[in-house]
């Protein structure tokens, strides 16, 4: 049986575009720990496209430190999560090119989406703030 690593993911922009900032957390659900940590700071960008690429971040993450691990992937985004279950239609053309990015990066892996309320989203959402208020990118 594979293992399971979740991922909660969380992407932000200050202004819409604006500053944006995305942050990923790896963890293995059985005990708990955090296998990871990830800031990126994205420059001038939507919210959407943050929100992408801490998804897409985490995923790289993930399959690094196990890649024949099964992904949970947790995000406060109901449009990531939708897109990406596909029950709505990609009609950017940035969020198309950010979903065939995770798509392939995904291929071959068992993967389950959640959408979860921003509240229980805290971890990424500080990753992602962090990285907006350093302009830089971090992680383990």
């Amino acid at each position: 049986m594979a293992r399971e690593l979740l991922i909660e993911a969380d992407g932000g922009s200050r202004g819409n575009p604006g500053q944006s900032g995305s942050g990923a957390v790896v963890m293995d659900p059985l005990t708990g720990e955090i296998l990871a940590e990830i800031g990126l700071y994205g420059g001038i960008a939507s919210n959407n496209v943050a929100e992408y690429k801490a998804m897409i971040a985490g995923v790289r993450r993930a399959l690094e430190i196990d890649p024949d691990a099964e992904l949970h992937i947790r995000m406060d985004s109901k449009l990531v999560v939708e897109q990406m279950s596909g029950r709505w239609k990609i009609k950017h053309p940035d969020m198309a090119d950010l979903a065939a990015e995770a798509r392939e990066l995904l291929t071959g892996t068992p993967v389950k989406f959640e959408w979860i309320p921003r509240l229980d989203n805290s971890r990424a959402d500080k990753l992602a703030n962090l990285a907006m208020d350093l302009r830089a990118d971090f992680g383990s």
